[in-house]
């Protein structure tokens, strides 16, 4: 959501911000509704103050006997309610229109952000590992002899449909103990606060953090009007929604893990074998919730919060910055890191780390009262993957293929699997 104030202070610096994510100027059709309600809320107000003053002067004439006054004072107290009532209904339905336009328009990007059309614009910031060589073909993780035991895609179109998989045996316990690791890791090392939340969130949370109005599409909703949550960030982030915070709550850190589900309508033919893209797949999300001044540096952290545990792993990555084009809808800046995948000799997005800036939190309503007194202003909020969980577990499993099918799985892993170290070729866990 837009500050409309900073609209009408500033309109070509907002129009010139939309037109490096490639929208074309909207300030004049904005400004144009703005002025109208503002307008119509003024005329309601005017005739509001005519209909108290004739009001209280209906009973004056009524009391000196002036009939014709009377008479007339009351028609005019009927006509200046009509006139109300129509004019707050001007405004409301106008404000309704200013609403509706900003809330289906993106976010402004940082100054710093790199301008581009796709991802083939966007700007390497880090690379860490070296992809191993192999003295074999490597193969995708559903190819892998010791994976295709526990990955079963035909159970799961039988269950559900394409794009859903049936995880069974050693690989449903790596893939849970992959999200253990990582819930322990954020918990015990980067102070982030543990939390549970449903999956199910009513409609105003996906407006909250800005999956509806415009991209209803991606997600699913159900006969009761509850939406499922693409990620964890709609009810972490939702947390303050309507609330005003005192300056010392902030900042605020959360991880969830959970299960999110998303249409995928707009990638149709895209990553269709294995388990890369799914319907329903789990994801450890982090969620901030912090003070204004604070948000670009806890982008930064969150970021490192997210790469630590691919290092943990011994797992190459790069950190790419998005361009313009390639930025989802609500974020400001964003860091996308990409884990390598030696089955198809490149990178891929594991984690995608933003920060909003105000953007949900106006959408949300969510303040703070700062600490040395003065008006509540607005929270900054951020989320951030820390990481997928299927994705990591492709990772693990295509990084640590051996020739015969077999797979060595990270040492930082082995506690989570009470000390298991391999997956067999024959699916098992030693």
């Amino acid at each position: 959501m837009h500050d409309i104030r900073a609209i009408r202070e500033t309109p070509a610096a907002w129009d010139a911000a939309l037109s490096r994510r490639g929208l074309d100027a909207q300030s004049s059709s904005v400004l144009a509704i703005d002025e109208e309600r503002r307008a119509a809320i003024h005329a309601a107000e005017t005739a509001q103050a005519e209909q108290n003053k004739a009001s209280k002067e209906v009973g004056k004439a009524k009391a000196s006997g002036d009939e014709a006054e009377f008479e007339r004072l009351r028609a005019l107290v009927s006509a200046k309610k009509s006139e109300v009532a129509e004019m707050q209904a001007r405004a409301k339905e106008l404000d309704t229109q200013l609403n509706d336009l900003l809330m289906g328009l993106p976010n402004l990007p940082y100054d710093d952000v790199p301008e581009g059309a796709d991802e083939d614009d966007n700007v390497e910031i880090r690379r860490w590992g070296t992809p191993a060589t192999y003295d074999f073909a490597p193969k995708e993780h559903y190819q892998l002899e010791g994976v295709q035991k526990g990955m079963d895609f035909e159970t799961a179109a039988k269950l559900s449909g394409a794009r859903f998989v049936v995880l069974s045996g050693a690989v449903a316990r790596i893939h849970r103990a992959l999200a253990q690791f990582m819930l322990d890791t954020h918990t015990e090392e980067n102070g982030l606060t543990e939390t549970w939340t449903p999956v199910l969130v009513r409609e105003e949370m996906m407006y909250g953090t800005g999956q509806l109005p415009k991209f209803g599409e991606d997600s699913y909703q159900t006969r009761e009007g509850w939406w499922l949550v693409p990620t964890a960030e709609v009810t972490l982030t939702n947390i303050v929604n309507g609330l005003t915070v005192d300056e010392e709550y902030l900042p605020r850190r959360y991880v969830a893990h959970t299960q999110c589900f998303r249409s995928e309508a707009g990638s149709a033919g895209r990553d269709t074998a294995g388990m890369l893209r799914q319907h329903q797949f789990e994801k450890v999300e982090m969620v901030s919730i912090t003070h204004p001044d604070k948000s670009r540096e806890e982008l930064d952290r969150m970021t490192t919060c997210a790469q630590g545990i691919l290092e943990k792993l011994g797992l190459p990555y790069r950190t790419v910055v998005l361009c313009t084009g390639d930025m989802g809808f609500g974020a400001r800046r964003t860091h996308d890191i990409e884990v390598w995948l030696p089955g198809q000799n490149t990178y891929r997005e594991i984690s995608s780390v933003s920060v909003c800036g105000d953007f949900q939190a106006r959408r949300m309503n969510a303040r703070f009262k700062p600490g040395a007194g003065g008006k509540p202003d607005y929270v900054h909020t951020l989320n951030g993957s820390g990481l997928a969980v299927g994705r990591c577990l492709i990772a693990v499993l295509e990084n640590g293929q051996q020739a015969d099918g077999s797979v060595k799985l990270p040492e930082a892993l082995h506690p989570w699997l009470r000390g298991k170290t391999t997956l067999t070729a024959d699916g098992d866990l030693v």
